[in-house]
C-alpha cells in the first residue's frame, strides 16, 4: 500500500515540514500525502501544464479549511484548491500544497420553491440540475463539462457554456456565498450579522475595496472600458465589473469571488438564483457554404430568439463524420462548408413553433447548402448535439501519439465575428497548425480553436509562442475581444492580462490581490503573474504507455463514476502514474523513484481497481482503464500462478463443490455463534493473517445448488436454454434474505409461468464463462473456458436456434463479448423483451430499490431494468450516486474497503420505507445488502413474486 514514509517528510523544505507537522493533528492519515505516487497522481489536471505538489490534503469541512489556511499563513506555505480538475488553463495545478475537495462537500438545499439552490463546491453541475428537476429549473451555467465539473470550479472560473451566455453565468446568478479567507475568517454574505462582523473586523479590507470602487467610478474612461469588456464573455483577470455594477462592499466582494480561481479565498458554499428549464426544444444543423456566410447568419440572431448557436468549421465536422449515427451528408460537404447548430426553446409547443418561424425568417436571405430543417424529436436533436459535443474528444482520439490537445478560448464582439474568425484561421495556417479546428458558442462571439502539440519537443515551443502572440494581438488590439471567454485565466493567460486590460486596470487587479492575500499564498501564479513566459513553462508531455490508454487527454471525465475515486485513485491518476513508470523504464532515469512508484502502485492502482470498465462509458474516447489494469495483472502471471489457474479451471466441479461446502459450513457456524461473535472472530483472524483470508460479513450466502439437467421433450413451441452461472450454482441465499430458494428455482418458476420449455446444457458443473480468470489477468484460461461453454451452448440451442439465458449479468456480459455464434440474454433483458406480455403482473405496494450492475449499464439495460421493476412495485428507487458496487467478484471479500467506499452513500439514498433491493449479480447483492441493511436479491425473485401465468 502506498504510504508516506519518514524520508518523504524529510525531503520537504523546512517550512513545509513544519506545516505538515501542524496538519497531521487534524487531517487523518488517509487524507494527507507527500509520497511520490500521490503527489504525481494529483499533479495533473485537464490542462496542458504539470506541476507536482509537495503535499496533498483532502479537506472535508470548513473547520479543516480554516485550520489549513491558518497553518498556511503561519508557515508561509502556498495552497491551491481543486474540485474535479477539469479546468483547462492551469489554474488547479501547483508545486506547493494542493487541497482536494472531490469526494466531499456535497450538501445542498433547495430554497424558495426551486427559485434558489445552495450548493457546496463538491457537487457536480449536472447533479445540481437533477436536484431541480421537479421544479422545472436549473442552474444558469452550462459548461460542456457540466456532467463532470463541480460547482466549486464552475463558480471559481465563472464557467459558462452553450446557452447561458453572459446573462445566466455564475456572476449574474449568484445570490449569496460563504467565503473562508486566507486568514481563516468566514463571511456569510446572506447573514447580516456575519456581514456586520466582517465590516468591523476587516475595515481595512473594506476601505481598500471602496477606494478601488471610487477610483473606477471617478474614471469614466476606465469604467466605460470595464462595461464594454463584459458585454461579451470575459474571464481574463478579476471581475472588475463588480466595481461598476455594485456599490455595497459585501456585494462587490461576493461578485469578485466569481472567476477568482481560488486566489482571493475559498467558497465553501454558493447560492444560485436558478433559471427556467424549458420543456420544449428544437434544433437544426444548418450548413453554409463557407465560414463567412455562417458568421453572417449568427450576427442576425439574438438570445431572445435562440438559446444557442454553435459554429463548427469543416475540419471539426470531418472529425465526426465517420462516427456512428452521424448524418450521411457530412461526408459530402465541400472543404469550406461550415455548420451552425441552432437551438430554440419554448414554454409550450406554440411558443417553440413561433421561435422556429422567427429563425427561418431572420436567416432566409442567407443561402444554405441544404434546406434548413428543425426537429423537436428528442432523439434526433440530441444526435445533432452529439456532433458538437464530440468534436473535442474526436481530436483527442486522432492526435499523434505523444502529443497533447490544446484548446484555446477567445471571444470577439459579435459584429466582428466573420472577419475575426477568418483572420484567426489565417494565423493558425501561418504557424502550420493546418489541422486545427475552430468551433464554439458563436452567439456570444466565443470561439474555441483546438490543435495538437508535442510539448516534449522544445523546438516546437517558438511556434506555439508565436501563435499566442499573434492571437493576442488579433483579439485585443484589432477587435477589442477577450483572450479568455469562459475557461479562466489560469497560468495560460496570466502574462497577457495587462495586455488585454491596460496598465491602469491591471494595477487595480494587483492591489485587489494584495488586499485579500498580502503574502501571495492563495494559488500564487494564477491570474496575476509577473513571469512573461509562465505559459510556456511546466508543460505536460504525454509519453506512450500502452495502446489501451495512450489516447487519454487527462480530461478527468472518468472520475465521477470510478468505484475507487474516494478510496485510492481514479482512472486518470492510474494512467498518469503508468505513463510515468513506462517513461522511466524507457529512459532508465531515476531508478529509485521508479522502484518506489512500481511498488506503491500495487494497492491503489491494481488491488483497488474494480476493473468494471464503467470509466469507458463516460470517457469521451471510450478508454477502459479496467482493461489496462487487467493487462497489468496478466504481466505479473507466473508459471506457478498459471498452473494453479489452469488446475482450478480443469476441476470446476470440485471447485464449486468445495465453495458450496465451505459456505454451508460457515453458515452453520454463523447460526450457532451468532453475528456478533462471528464478526469478532473473523475480523481477528483476518488481522492476524494480515488480510490473507477473506472477510466474512453477515450477508455471506450459504451454499448454492446445481439444478437438475433438463432435456427438451418438444412439448412447447417456446424454448430457452438456461445456463446457471458458477456463482449462482455455488452461492445460495443469505440468512436474512427474503427468499431462501436457489436462484435457479426462481428462474425456472418464472419461465414455466410464461410457458417456456427449459433446456439445460449437460455437464453444467464443469462450465464457466471465464470471467473469474479474465479479471485476474489469466486471459488464455478465460478464453479456453469461454470457448468450451460456447460449444456446449451452441449444441444445446440447436445451432443457435433458441435464445440462451444466463442468470448473472457480469457473466453474461463477458459471454456476449466473446461468443458470437449464439443469442444471449441476461435476466432483465429476457424478461423485458419476452415475458412482459406473457405474464400477468400484480404490483406490490412496496418501495423497492434497484441496483443496475456495471455490466448491465454497459449493455444499456438501465431503462429495461427500471421498466421491469416498475411492473412489479409501486415505488422504485434507483440511487443516482451509486454506480458500480465495488464488490468486483471477490474483491468485496479480499479488499472490503473498496465495496464500502463505493457504497458509502447507498444507505442514506434509500427511503426509510424501502423494504428490499434487487439486482442481477449474486456477489454484488452481498455488498449491497451489507451496506444498505436490507436484503438485495436477483430481480428474478421479484418477478416471480409479482406474476401469474396468463390464462
Amino acid at each position: 500500500m502506498s504510504q508516506v514514509l519518514l524520508e518523504d517528510v524529510a525531503r520537504l523544505p523546512k517550512s513545509f515540514q513544519a506545516f505538515w507537522e501542524r496538519v497531521v493533528h487534524f487531517i487523518p492519515v488517509n487524507r494527507r500525502f507527500c509520497d511520490p505516487l500521490h503527489t504525481l497522481a494529483y499533479g495533473i489536471d485537464a490542462s496542458f501544464y504539470r506541476l507536482i505538489p509537495k503535499i496533498i490534503l483532502k479537506a472535508r469541512t470548513p473547520e479543516e479549511i480554516t485550520r489549513i489556511l491558518k497553518a498556511s499563513q503561519d508557515f508561509k506555505v502556498p495552497v491551491t484548491f481543486r474540485t474535479a480538475g477539469t479546468s483547462l488553463s492551469g489554474q488547479a495545478v501547483t508545486d506547493s500544497v494542493l487541497i482536494v475537495l472531490q469526494g466531499a462537500w456535497r450538501s445542498y438545499s433547495i430554497l424558495d420553491s426551486g427559485e434558489k439552490i445552495a450548493l457546496e463546491p463538491g457537487i457536480i453541475g449536472a447533479e445540481a440540475n437533477r436536484f431541480l428537476t421537479g421544479y422545472a429549473r436549473k442552474i444558469g451555467p452550462d459548461p460542456a463539462s457540466i456532467d463532470h465539473a463541480m460547482i466549486g470550479g464552475i463558480a471559481a472560473n465563472n464557467a459558462s457554456g452553450m446557452c447561458c451566455g453572459t446573462a445566466d453565468n455564475s456572476y449574474q446568478t449568484v445570490a449569496e456565498m460563504k467565503i473562508i479567507f486566507g486568514d481563516g475568517t468566514l463571511l456569510d454574505t446572506g447573514n447580516p450579522a456575519s456581514c456586520s462582523d466582517f465590516v468591523n473586523t476587516h475595515s481595512e479590507w473594506v476601505n481598500k475595496i471602496q477606494e478601488i470602487r471610487d477610483e473606477i467610478v471617478a474614471d469614466p474612461e476606465l469604467a466605460a472600458l470595464i462595461r464594454h469588456k463584459y458585454k461579451i464573455k470575459n474571464t481574463t483577470g478579476y471581475s472588475l465589473n463588480a466595481f461598476v455594477d455594485f456599490d455595497d462592499p459585501i456585494n462587490i466582494i461576493k461578485h469578485l469571488m466569481i472567476g477568482s480561481e481560488g486566489t482571493l479565498g475559498f467558497m465553501s458554499e454558493i447560492t444560485y438564483h436558478t433559471v427556467i428549464e424549458h420543456a420544449h426544444k428544437a434544433s437544426a444543423l444548418i450548413i453554409y457554404s463557407n465560414m463567412e456566410q455562417a458568421c453572417l447568419a449568427v450576427q442576425k440572431l439574438d438570445r431572445e430568439t435562440v438559446s444557442a448557436a454553435e459554429l463548427m468549421d469543416r475540419i471539426s465536422l470531418k472529425t465526426m463524420e465517420e462516427k456512428p449515427g452521424m448524418p450521411e451528408y457530412l461526408k459530402t460537404l465541400s472543404s469550406t462548408a461550415t455548420a451552425l447548430l441552432v437551438e430554440v426553446r419554448g414554454v409550450d409547443p406554440e411558443s417553440l413553433e413561433q421561435r422556429i418561424m422567427r429563425v427561418e425568417e431572420l436567416l432566409k436571405e442567407i443561402p444554405t447548402v441544404l434546406p434548413m430543417s428543425f426537429t423537436a424529436v428528442k432523439a434526433e436533436y440530441e444526435n445533432l448535439w452529439n456532433i458538437r459535443k464530440g468534436i473535442f474528444p474526436a481530436v483527442g482520439a486522432i492526435r499523434g501519439l505523444g502529443t497533447g490537445v490544446v484548446i484555446e478560448d477567445v471571444a470577439f464582439p459579435k459584429e466582428n465575428l466573420a472577419e475575426a474568425t477568418l483572420a484567426l484561421r489565417e494565423i493558425l495556417d501561418k504557424y502550420t497548425y493546418v489541422d486545427a479546428i475552430i468551433y464554439g458558442h458563436a452567439l456570444d462571439g466565443n470561439l474555441h480553436f483546438v490543435f495538437t502539440q508535442d510539448f516534449g519537443r522544445p523546438e516546437d515551443l517558438p511556434r506555439y509562442e508565436g501563435l499566442m502572440q499573434d492571437v493576442s494581438d488579433l483579439v485585443v488590439r484589432r477587435f477589442g475581444g477577450s483572450l479568455k471567454a469562459e475557461h479562466g485565466t489560469g497560468r495560460n493567460m496570466a502574462p497577457f492580462v495587462e495586455l488585454e486590460w491596460g496598465k491602469k486596470a491591471y494595477v487595480l487587479m494587483k492591489r485587489l490581490k494584495a488586499t485579500f492575500d498580502p503574502e501571495n499564498l492563495l494559488n500564487p501564479g494564477v491570474i496575476i503573474n509577473d513571469n512573461p513566459h509562465v505559459y510556456l513553462e511546466n508543460l505536460k508531455n504525454m509519453p506512450q504507455a500502452h495502446k489501451i490508454i495512450d489516447t487519454c487527454t487527462n480530461c478527468g471525465f472518468c472520475q465521477a463514476i470510478c468505484t475507487s475515486k474516494n478510496l485510492t485513485l481514479t482512472p486518470r491518476q492510474r494512467i498518469v502514474i503508468q505513463r510515468e513508470i513506462q517513461e522511466l523504464r524507457r529512459t532508465g532515469q531515476e531508478p529509485e523513484r521508479l522502484s518506489r512508484l512500481e511498488k506503491d502502485f500495487d494497492y491503489p492502482g491494481n488491488k483497488t481497481c474494480a476493473v468494471d470498465g464503467l470509466c469507458a462509458t463516460t470517457c469521451p474516447l471510450g478508454i477502459n482503464t479496467g482493461d489496462y489494469v487487467k493487462f497489468l495483472r496478466s504481466q505479473s502471471v507466473t508459471p506457478t500462478s498459471r498452473w494453479i489457474a489452469e488446475s482450478l479451471a480443469n476441476h470446476m466441479t470440485g471447485v464449486t463443490g468445495i465453495m458450496r461446502f465451505g459456505l454451508g459450513t460457515v453458515d452453520g457456524v454463523h447460526g450457532i455463534l451468532g453475528t456478533t461473535v462471528m464478526e469478532g472472530l473473523t475480523q481477528g483472524a483476518r488481522k492476524i493473517t494480515r488480510n490473507a483470508i477473506p472477510l466474512w460479513n453477515p450477508w455471506m450466502p450459504k451454499g448454492g445448488r446445481v439444478p437438475a439437467h433438463k432435456q427438451d421433450n418438444g412439448s412447447s413451441p417456446l424454448k430457452v436454454v438456461y445456463f446457471p452461472s458458477c456463482i449462482s450454482r455455488s452461492m445460495g441465499a443469505a440468512k436474512n434474505d427474503r427468499d431462501q430458494r436457489a436462484l435457479s428455482d426462481a428462474v425456472l418458476s418464472v419461465l414455466a409461468k410464461a410457458g417456456y420449455e427449459v433446456i439445460m446444457p449437460p455437464k453444467m458443473s464443469e462450465l464457466c464463462c471465464g470471467m473469474p480468470w479474465e479479471s485476474k489477468g489469466f486471459f488464455e484460461t478465460a478464453d479456453r473456458k469461454s470457448s468450451e461453454l460456447e460449444k456446449v451452448l451452441f449444441a444445446a440451442s440447436e445451432g443457435g436456434k433458441y435464445p440462451i439465458l444466463c442468470d448473472t449479468s457480469p457473466c453474461l456480459y463477458r459471454m456476449k463479448r466473446v461468443m458470437h455464434s449464439i443469442t444471449l440474454y441476461e435476466p432483465v433483458e429476457f424478461i423485458h423483451d419476452f415475458l412482459l406480455n406473457r405474464l400477468t403482473f400484480n404490483q406490490i405496494q412496496e418501495t423497492i430499490a434497484v441496483h443496475v450492475t456495471c455490466s448491465s449499464t454497459k449493455m444499456n439495460l438501465k431503462d429495461k431494468f427500471y421498466a421491469v421493476a416498475q411492473a412489479c412495485a409501486e415505488n422504485v428507487v434507483m440511487p443516482m450516486d451509486v454506480h458500480c458496487c465495488g464488490f468486483a467478484g471477490d474483491r468485496g471479500f479480499t479488499v472490503p474497503e473498496l465495496n464500502r467506499s463505493a457504497l458509502e452513500t447507498l444507505k442514506d439514498a434509500l427511503p426509510k420505507d424501502c423494504q428490499a433491493g434487487y439486482s442481477n449479480s449474486r456477489t454484488c447483492e452481498i455488498g449491497l445488502s451489507l451496506h444498505s441493511g436490507i436484503s438485495y436479491q436477483s430481480i428474478v425473485y421479484l418477478v416471480d413474486k409479482c406474476t401469474k401465468a396468463r390464462v
